[in-house]
């Protein structure tokens, strides 16, 4: 842990770390190469949750720009890397960067059949190929790792915000794309702190500009997260109607808001996301079980109920 980390802890959290009553989700983060079988399903189906049809556009219209992100962090992690040399860090910034590839790699292949299902995804996905690239190329090494840092301040939270109300949001879905999405937000919360950890180490005494990014991605993330979700709502018929539309409307604005109202402990100029209320209470059930079952050698490839069910009550 550096320097610049341990000053945002108190000695007590400091210790914890060291010797945890459970092994975080931090800890030994593990690059895990899966390929999940999404361009099997018909444009028609790309609205995989009948629990919360809502939620899965919600989920869609978030995964347009991600994947550009994703490999904008690639660049970040890459580029830092060189000067980090705190070694468990390091081993962190390749998982991560590995983690992310995986990622990029099947968000992509389902935005295909997004951009069959809806006309203006290919747009949305083009503009968010274009500011990443050029952003990656142009962006000094502080901006590349703040805003890196900043965005995934959100993608942190909400994978564990999403795999805490799994069975209200995802329960009854697309057996492959929720088993993509179960994985993705699990290796999220993972490396949540890596970004953060980087930014602290090379411009910690510049706290100012972590809160701004923090800012500045979330202006970002809204910016093309709710472009594509109202559009996506269009094309699926939800404004035919007040209700449904005010339905869908409430949906998107509540939960991206969820985000926002835990996103306010990131301000704290003692904040790391190791003790993110999120993060510290009692371990998602899911997480912690999802991964005890690919470690011992479980196909989490498809996840339906029985399926599920297997994973939590697995060893």
């Amino acid at each position: 842990m550096s320097a610049h980390e341990t000053e945002t802890l108190s000695d007590a959290e400091h210790a914890s770390f060291e010797h945890p009553p459970f092994e975080h989700p931090m800890d030994n983060i593990i690059v895990r190469p899966l390929d999940f079988e999404v361009e099997k399903l018909e444009p028609s189906q790309v609205v995989w949750s009948e629990t919360s049809p809502e939620f899965a556009i919600y989920l869609n219209a978030f995964g347009v720009h991600v994947p550009y992100f994703e490999r904008y962090l690639i660049r970040s992690m890459s580029t830092a890397k060189k000067h980090v040399t705190d070694e468990r860090l390091r081993a962190d910034m390749s998982a991560i960067t590995g983690q992310e590839a995986h990622h990029a790699k099947n968000f992509l292949t389902f935005n295909k059949l997004l951009a069959d299902r809806y006309p203006r995804v290919s747009e949305l996905d083009e503009r968010a190929r274009k500011y990443f690239t050029e952003h990656a190329k142009t962006d000094s090494l502080k901006k590349l790792v703040g805003f890196t840092a900043g965005y995934e301040t959100f993608t942190f939270l909400a994978g564990m915000i999403i795999l805490a109300n799994y069975e209200k949001w995802m329960q009854d879905s697309d057996p492959a794309i929720k088993a993509l999405w179960v994985w993705h937000q699990v290796e999220e919360v993972e490396h949540g702190a890596v970004a953060f950890e980087v930014y602290k180490e090379l411009f910690g005494d510049h706290e100012w500009y972590r809160k701004y990014m923090i800012l500045t991605a979330l202006t970002h993330i809204g910016k093309e997260a709710l472009a594509a979700y109202f559009h996506m709502a269009r094309v699926e018929g939800y404004f035919k109607n007040p209700v449904s539309a005010v339905k869908a409307t409430w949906f998107v604005f509540a939960t991206f808001g969820q985000m926002v109202w835990h996103s306010l402990p990131t301000f704290s100029s003692r904040y790391h996301p190791r003790v993110h209320p999120l993060a510290t209470t009692k371990q998602n059930k899911i997480a912690v079980a999802w991964r005890r079952y690919l470690k011992k050698g479980g196909d989490v490839l498809t996840i339906d109920r029985a399926k599920m069910k297997e994973i939590i009550g697995f060893g």
